[in-house]
């Protein structure tokens, strides 16, 4: 086809005028041209790193723009320690799961992959869809990514409360997608306390939660790991406070669910009984299995000073462990007695070795050492009782 001299004329202007429009979209104006299945944005006022396109706190959703803020008015730039995307960020002033101060972005429906970077804070929690996405993100400039199915043409997320009193921000969000298809990929979902969660950064933090170390000894072509365990969390918390609210929102059949509590509740101060106790953690199971997953009950491990005179590790009696037995054959699902299994392990190694597992003064909690023999014990123990991916 052969187009007259005044209709290319034409055209060049038309399409010179989409760029102007597309590069002066945002109050920022470095805007990336994001390929449909990949997405990357730069929080803050500063420069817009390469690759990535700006928003700043004042960047509002409209349906032209296809992301922004839902309520920019909540929002306030901050700067950051981090180079590149992380050297300045945006702050949520208003915040919660269920908050509608959110960063919205228009997505066709389908499982995406979100790495999220967060700038100055202490501690925060990540919420997309109106549930936790990712738990107490600590330290400026921290990571973590997760999986999510879109299946409303757009993803709405926040930054959210880890510790009252805090800074609530982002840095940089990136967005893959990896399905057409709006269902997540066989998970391990888990919930725990502190000897479970997760430690920033994840890949050489000094202190570790065997749920953040459980990943290098699962099939990873099988199962990704979502760790929703949070430091001082007790079971009522555990089911009332967002996190089972989060897991039933998307477990499934053929999801694993592994559950351990009872070190916390059996603190005074949070006012649980063991009878409570046994019946929450049902509740929690009960509902688990109600969605078709398969539910996991974990004993916690000892102190590392449990040795007794003979030097053999034993802590059967606490944490409410004999609850967590009796509960796991009630309701017929799998158990790991860590409890026991870490006790044998701990015995085999001796006193001053088990003590070397454990952060420094601490007897309680494992540093990074210690938490990946304890995923190492629980995988092998899943694998002995023919749980497959591990």
């Amino acid at each position: 086809m052969k187009w007259s001299t005044s209709l290319r004329m034409m055209l060049c202007t038309v399409l010179a005028a989409s760029m102007i429009a597309v590069g002066f979209g945002s109050d920022r104006v470095d805007v990336a041209e994001a390929a449909s299945d990949h997405y990357k944005f730069d929080f803050g006022a500063g420069a817009v790193a390469n690759g990535y396109t700006g928003v700043s706190a004042s960047t509002a959703y409209t349906a032209a723009r296809g992301y922004g803020f839902n309520t920019p008015g909540n929002m306030k730039n901050v700067s950051a320690s981090g180079s590149g995307v992380a050297s300045d960020a945006v702050q949520f002033l208003k915040f919660g799961t269920k908050s509608d101060n959110t960063f919205n972005v228009d997505l066709p429906n389908g499982l995406y992959e979100v790495k999220v970077t967060l700038g100055n804070t202490a501690r925060a929690s990540v919420a997309a869809e109106g549930v936790y996405q990712i738990m107490n993100m600590t330290g400026n400039g921290a990571t973590d990514q997760f999986q999510i199915p879109v299946t409303d043409g757009q993803l709405n997320l926040l930054v959210t409360e880890g510790k009252a009193g805090t800074a609530f921000t982002l840095s940089a969000l990136e967005i893959r997608k990896l399905s057409n298809q709006p269902v997540t990929n066989r998970t391990i979902y888990i919930g725990g306390d502190s000897t479970v969660c997760n430690y920033y950064p994840l890949g050489s933090s000094v202190q570790g939660g065997w749920g953040q170390l459980l990943p290098t000894y699962v099939n990873n072509t099988t199962f990704q790991v979502r760790n929703m365990a949070t430091s001082g969390q007790i079971a009522r918390g555990f089911r009332d406070d967002g996190q089972m609210e989060a897991i039933l929102k998307y477990i499934k059949p053929g999801d694993y669910f592994i559950l351990q509590l009872g070190i916390n509740d059996t603190n005074a101060k949070n006012n649980t009984t063991e009878a409570q106790f046994k019946e929450i953690m049902r509740d929690m199971v009960r509902q688990a299995k109600n969605k078709g997953a398969t539910v996991i009950l974990s004993t916690p491990q000892g102190r590392a000073t449990d040795f007794n005179s003979a030097n053999v590790h034993q802590a059967e009696n606490r944490w409410y462990n004999a609850s967590t037995r009796a509960l796991a054959q009630e309701e017929g699902v799998t158990l790991v007695d860590l409890n026991k299994l870490s006790s044998a392990y701990f015995t085999s190694i001796g006193p001053a070795a088990t003590l070397a597992l454990y952060m420094n003064g601490d007897s309680l909690h494992p540093n990074r050492q210690g938490a990946s023999q304890l995923a190492r014990i629980v995988a092998a123990d899943l694998k002995r009782q023919g749980l497959n991916g591990f």
